[in-house]
Formats: C-alpha cells, structure tokens, sequence
C-alpha cells in the first residue's frame, strides 16, 4: 500500500444511546505510521468511537475501512483478525498468572484459533516469540512475577504486548498511562512508542494527560459531543480556543484576562 493512501477511513459514523448522542457524523483517515492523540473531556465519544472500530459497538450509521476492507458488522475477535487490535484503559490481564504465562497464552489465542487452541502450548515456536515480545517490551526481568504484584506501569506494558503478539497493523490504546506514576510514564511511553514504531504499527491512543499528547503524537484528534472539533498537529491543536474551551478546560474569557 502507498503511503499516502489511508490505512483506515472512518466515514459518517453515528451513534445514539437513547437520547444521547455519543457520535455524530465522525470522518477521519488514518495514513500508515501516524501517532495520532485522541483527546476529548470525559462522555465525549472517544471511547465510544475506538469501541466503534474495534468491533464492539456497532455503529447506527456510516462506514469503517480498514485497508479497503469494510469492518462495520465484524465481531471484535474479526476485527483483531483482520489486522486492528486495542489495549484497555484497565489492564486485561490474567492477575493469579505469572507474565510469561499472560503473553504465552495470548500467543496461543491469537495464532491458534478454533480448535487448535486445544494444541499444547508449550511449544518452540510460542516460547522463543514469546520470549521476544517480553524483550520488545522490557518485561523480561518481570517474566516469572505473578501479574497481582506488578506495579502498575509494568501491567499496563504487559497488557500492551498481549495486544500486540496478534501483528496488528494498527493499535488502539485507551489512556495507556492512566494509573501510571508521574516517573514511570515517560518511560513506558518510550518503551510502547520505540517498539510499535519498529514493528511499523500505526498507532491511535486516548489521552488526558497533555504532555504525553504533546510529547508522542504526530496529529491530534479531539472529540466533545460526539463530534471531532479540531484535526491537527499538537502544537496547533492545543492552541486550538475550542479545544482549549472544552478539552484543556481553559474558558475563552479566562484567556482573555490571561493576555
């Protein structure tokens, strides 16, 4: 695929829960490589729009397009297939279980489907990947601490590289350093970052922390009511006085008096 080409179009999505509008007429393309920065105040739609392309909610109007691919009516287990996969603002890992056995088994999910998954898993092939991922990922010294002692930084990469052991062509993230300390959020964002740019993933993430926006995205998304109200780089996108208004929550006024 050329690279100008979008690797995911998004067209006219709509979605009401009752008298509530969670998304109104969303349109976005998404070019192989992005990092791209979803941003909204909360029951704004991002979540609601990244449950959108992942497959669970199903839209009430409008388009998904995954590398041509229509996605709208896929179950999410599809989607994943189909080369998208998502990590959770909470952490979906198996907390009795040790890290190595977390990503083993996500390994044995997602490259033994149907009954093959009733093959051992124990085996060359998933144990030398599996090794790799907790490289990739910096959590090789964690590889024998069950998940329950893990701070949360450390949780929240390995639920990252169990949503990544499936190749995806693009990763969606919601709020990957939510619950993560102050010193330990750069540092998992250098790790997630450096690794899905290597593996040539796209990448599309919700954020409330700024810095983090600022710091890793190269394009800024960002939601309220429903509908996307700026697309742009960071530095314009949070200059942006409707985003500063309803994201940052800065009021026009108090920019005003600020100068």
């Amino acid at each position: 695929m050329n690279a100008t080409h979008p690797i995911l179009t998004v067209k006219g999505l709509e979605k009401s829960f009752g008298a509530v509008t969670a998304a109104s007429d969303v349109n976005l393309d998404v070019v192989p490589g992005e990092i791209i920065g979803i941003i909204g105040a909360n029951g704004a739609g991002k979540t609601t729009f990244v449950n959108m392309v992942t497959g669970y909610l199903q839209p009430d109007a409008g388009s998904i397009q995954f590398e041509g691919r229509e996605l709208v009516g896929f179950a999410p287990r599809d989607v994943t297939q189909a080369g998208i996969s998502r990590s959770f603002q909470v952490s979906q890992v198996f907390s009795t279980l040790s890290v190595y056995e977390n990503v083993l088994t996500a390994l044995a999910i997602a490259r033994s489907p149907g009954l093959d998954m009733l093959k051992p898993m124990l085996r060359p092939d998933l144990e030398a990947r599996c090794d790799e991922v907790l490289a990739r990922y910096q959590i090789t010294d964690y590889r024998d601490h069950t998940v329950s002692t893990l701070s949360q930084g450390v949780r929240k990469l390995l639920d990252i590289a169990m949503a990544v052991v499936s190749e995806p062509r693009i990763l969606l993230l919601d709020e990957p350093t939510s619950g993560v300390s102050v010193e330990e959020k750069f540092d998992l964002m250098d790790i997630v970052i450096g690794a899905l740019r290597e593996d040539n993933v796209t990448v599309l993430f919700i954020e409330h922390d700024m810095e983090i926006v600022e710091r890793y995205v190269s394009r800024v998304v960002a939601f309220y009511q429903g509908k996307i109200i700026c697309d742009e780089t960071p530095a314009q996108a949070l200059a942006d006085p409707a985003v500063q208004e309803y994201v940052i929550g800065i009021r026009a006024d108090a920019q005003a008096e600020g100068g």
